[in-house]
């Protein structure tokens, strides 16, 4: 009898804890968080300006700008983030697998990224654009077709010719430093991505000139935490509106991206002015 009752309680306690959002790992809850000392965010490694690791091994960017503020309004320290570097592709499964927190990889709000995570309040406004030889502009979609386009895998840029434009031949890379080796090697025609993405290498390689610059709607850059996660979820909503509105993104904007993208690109285009 006392094995009998031995074994529900433990199958109880199991069903309990299985039950739990702990242990189905929910992961990044801001309580846990606190107690760990430290914030998980996900970021590019290989993405000037939002996201990189300069030539003394120190993250940079827009995106590692929010990252060192949302760690100090958390913990009084920017430094108390163990930063996770992460391709496009892999943006969401660093969530599912509970391997960080936080993404802040400039990630494009859609609605089939929105089923698997739950996004926050946007800190950055954006369009898809194709970047191309200034001998051999690409200033209209029809001039890509039968053509060879660059994207990087798990990108909006990835999605949309995918889904709107079959008649363009894809050349996916994992990562956005071989994807733009390959334009520089001629490999495509062009290069699709963010266009504020393209204007900063515009900038650095004056050969390439981004001549469509607003395809398809405006998207939205977003932080992302797992779903479920509303703690969390709640935290940096508060911070983004609070941030917005006290012209952060503004002080970030002029210290990441306006050095990468020049006088050319005008910082409305991409902020945000305000949030409720």
């Amino acid at each position: 009898m006392k094995k009998t009752r031995f074994f529900f309680l433990a199958l109880a306690l199991a069903v309990m804890t299985l039950s739990s959002p702990l242990a189905w790992g929910v992961g990044g809850d801001l309580d846990e968080i606190k107690a760990a000392g430290k914030i998980r965010i996900a970021v590019f490694g290989d993405k000037p300006p939002f996201g990189y690791v300069d030539a003394n091994g120190e993250h940079q960017g827009y995106d590692i700008y929010l990252g060192k503020r949302l760690s100090l309004d958390l913990f009084g320290s920017p430094d108390k983030v163990e930063w996770v570097l992460v391709e496009a592709a892999s943006r969401m499964e660093v969530l599912l697998a509970n391997k960080a927190d936080l993404v802040l990889a400039n990630f494009t709000v859609t609605e089939d990224r929105a089923k698997q995570v739950d996004f926050a309040k946007p800190y950055m406004k954006v369009y898809l654009g194709v970047s191309s030889p200034k001998k051999a502009p690409i200033t209209d979609v029809s001039q890509l077709s039968g053509k060879t386009l660059i994207v990087t895998k798990g990108t909006t840029a990835d999605s949309y010719f995918s889904k709107n434009h079959p008649e363009v031949k894809l050349l996916k890379f994992d990562q956005n430093t071989e994807a733009f080796n390959a334009l520089l090697d001629g490999r495509g025609v062009g290069l699709a991505h963010d266009n504020t993405f393209l204007f900063a290498f515009d900038k650095e390689n004056p050969g390439f000139v981004t001549a469509i610059d607003r395809l398809g709607p405006e998207d939205t850059i977003a932080p992302a935490v797992k779903k479920g996660n509303s703690k969390l979820l709640s935290w940096v909503n508060e911070e983004i509106v609070k941030l917005t509105n006290d012209k952060f993104f503004e002080r970030a904007y002029q210290a990441t991206m306006a050095p990468a993208f020049g006088p050319a690109v005008d910082p409305k285009s991409v902020l945000i002015d305000k949030l409720d």
